[in-house]
């Protein structure tokens, strides 16, 4: 029963880490369903 609490008490605090590292990244959870990140340059037509 222990390690139970023990794996839960870590899990939830994994998480929260993580939740605090993406918004401290600027890549919320909402942000990347959204299509807020521009495109990359794969290829340039200026010639």
């Amino acid at each position: 029963m222990d390690d139970t609490s023990e794996f839960v008490a870590k899990l939830h605090d994994t998480q929260r880490k993580d939740k605090m590292n993406r918004q401290r990244q600027g890549r919320g959870d909402s942000s990347e369903k959204s299509g807020q990140k521009l495109p990359g340059k794969q290829h340039s037509t200026n010639k």
